[in-house]
């Protein structure tokens, strides 16, 4: 097996390759996030779920009987959905595939080729794909901005996992590549995180101009679908509906090539840029 070239750095014919971009030492080792990770950081609507479900167990005390009833079967749901989310998120990060990328050969059987992984604050999609494609040149957009990503989630996630060596700052409509360079573009649980539509719109006109002609987008998101609806309960509205996605990636002239669900909550996509 050839070396991995370390992530970032140029590479011999990489022509639009910033020559400023020094080869890295080699990150330390970092492990997915699992369910801990979520909770970490996630932690505050946590706390308020289990608070809100002692409290109200201890008013129910104080209530007549057919209110504290009431009040004891809400408590009950929400304990379950606090419990029923978690153990779906074990499901998910901890024990499905999702980690491992062996779902990548479905949507870009012919590798993601020389590739750009988008990361909005927390890049745990980079150094995976790299192990497995270690001839596939790669680059990681960063586009974490407190003025952008600006849910405290984002922010406690990224003070505990440093962006990855090689990283290269960027925007939402300037990717660090040039114009039809890249086979394929990566975001994993990154666009989601720009909340204003027109900067999600910028993402995507952006990946179909770095885009090769047949290249194509992977994009991996919870939707808010009746599966994620059933587990998270309100959260699932900080995801997005199918039909969002679809409607960007059509304004971006992209059409959609695959689609995989992962664990059955996770929804990956391929979208191409069409053929010249």
């Amino acid at each position: 097996m050839s070396a991995l070239r370390p992530v970032g750095a140029r590479a011999d014919g990489d022509d639009d390759a910033p020559a400023a971009v020094a080869e890295q030492p080699a990150a330390p080792a970092h492990h997915p996030s699992g369910v801990a990770e979520v909770i970490r950081y996630n932690w505050p609507l946590y706390a308020a779920g289990a608070l809100t479900a002692a409290g109200g167990w201890a008013l129910a005390r104080r209530l007549p009987t057919p209110a504290a009833r009431l009040a004891r079967a809400g408590v009950l749901a929400a304990g379950g959905l606090l419990v029923a989310s978690t153990a779906a998120t074990w499901c998910v990060y901890d024990r499905s595939e999702l980690h491992g990328y062996t779902w990548l050969d479905e949507l870009l059987p012919d590798g993601p080729g020389r590739h750009l992984v988008v990361s909005t604050g927390l890049d745990e999609a980079s150094r995976p794909i790299a192990a497995r494609h270690p001839a596939a040149p790669q680059r990681i957009a960063d586009l974490y901005d407190p003025a952008l990503t600006a849910t405290g989630s984002i922010r406690r996630a990224r003070r505990r996992v440093p962006p990855t060596p090689g990283s290269l700052p960027a925007r939402p409509g300037a990717l660090p590549a040039a114009s039809g360079s890249q086979d394929s573009v990566l975001a994993v649980f990154a666009a989601h995180e720009l909340r204003r539509p027109a900067d999600r719109a910028a993402l995507f006109a952006e990946v179909a101009r770095v885009l090769r002609p047949g290249g194509s987008l992977v994009l991996v998101e919870h939707l808010r679908d009746a599966a994620n609806t059933a587990v998270y309960g309100p959260g699932a509205w900080h995801f997005l509906p199918r039909s969002t996605w679809l409607a960007h990636a059509a304004e971006a002239g992209l059409e959609p090539s695959a689609e995989r669900r992962i664990a059955g909550l996770v929804t990956a996509f391929a979208f191409r840029r069409a053929a010249a």
